[in-house]
């Protein structure tokens, strides 16, 4: 059993504002294994503060990640790919760091209750990612619809992670792990901006910049419907009035959506994500794994020994 972990609070995302004419958001796949299927997102957002790396770990952890990144200008985000050496010699005051991170995971209970499922998850990859605050956004693409996010902060301040559309707003503090389901939009806030990315709160000062650990935790369709959101034929979800989340635009500064009434038609097989010669290929199989982002990520697999 995952063990008792008081430091964890689960923060409802089920009740979302969603823009008329919809009634509903669902998460589209352009995998073909999910070519004419939908999920419901994830309805809830897991909050871990933990207790396993002290400050000096953190900076350490947090300045070898700004060392290996590149930020300019407001929602700038960046990833280095980084090692369990790599992290073993950036914070060699922690022992068995992954383990640490795979028992927090375990503590949200996402994947279920065995921690070799969390561990085989962290050792897959692991990403420092930084940011110079974050515009609003979704990440849906290519196996991401199959997965949460998580992540570790390592060096911020006067930092909300915010998700519009779920009435979500969360203070965070280095050390404090998140699981979240990234389809839904989502950025990184000042808390004086009552949830709007404003641009001048990023660009002066000495906490422009954030920095965390960041992972993916892949499920598969059992866990999906154990967590509430079976994958459904898209029927299902056209009848609930679903709006396809993999073509929705954002604003950055608020996360309205753009221009919904363009995208009544999206929850039909005929708008399908997947090429036809591939719709009716139905392995599973994970043949790209890329980092997190609003975009796709160009850089090629890196393997972890």
């Amino acid at each position: 059993m995952k063990p008792s972990n008081p430091a964890h609070r689960v923060i409802a995302a089920g009740v979302q504002a969603v823009p008329r004419p919809f009634r509903a958001f669902a998460v589209r796949s352009d995998e073909p294994a999910h070519a004419w299927d939908a999920r419901a997102p994830y309805d809830r957002v897991h909050v871990v503060h933990t207790a396993f790396l002290d400050a000096g770990s953190l900076a350490s952890l947090a300045a070898a990640g700004h060392a290996r990144v590149q930020l300019e200008a407001f929602s700038d985000i960046d990833y280095a790919t980084t090692t369990p050496q790599g992290l073993a010699a950036a914070a060699p005051g922690v022992d068995r760091l992954l383990d640490h991170i795979a028992g927090a995971l375990q503590s949200t209970g996402v994947l279920g209750d065995d921690l070799d499922d969390y561990q085989r998850s962290v050792a897959t990859r692991i990403d420092y990612l930084a940011a110079c605050g974050a515009g609003f956004h979704n990440d849906v693409r290519r196996h991401w619809s199959r997965c949460l996010f998580w992540l570790l902060a390592l060096d911020l301040a006067e930092v909300e992670f915010v998700m519009p559309h779920a009435g979500v707003r969360i203070g965070l503090a280095p050390g404090d792990l998140l699981v979240f389901d990234q389809t839904m939009a989502h950025g990184l806030c000042r808390p004086a901006d009552q949830g709007q990315a404003v641009a001048a709160s990023f660009e002066a000062g000495d906490h422009r910049r954030q920095i965390f650990l960041t992972g993916e935790l892949l499920l598969t369709d059992a866990q999906w419907a154990t967590l509430g959101a079976p994958w459904l034929p898209v029927e299902a979800h056209a009848r609930r009035g679903a709006l396809d989340l993999m073509v929705a635009e954002f604003d950055e500064r608020s996360g309205a959506i753009k221009r919904p009434h363009a995208l009544r038609e999206g929850m039909s097989r005929g708008t399908c994500h997947v090429d036809e010669s591939d719709a009716g290929d139905e392995s599973d199989e994970l043949d790209e794994h890329g980092g997190h982002g609003a975009h796709d990520d160009p850089r090629p697999v890196e393997a972890l020994p």
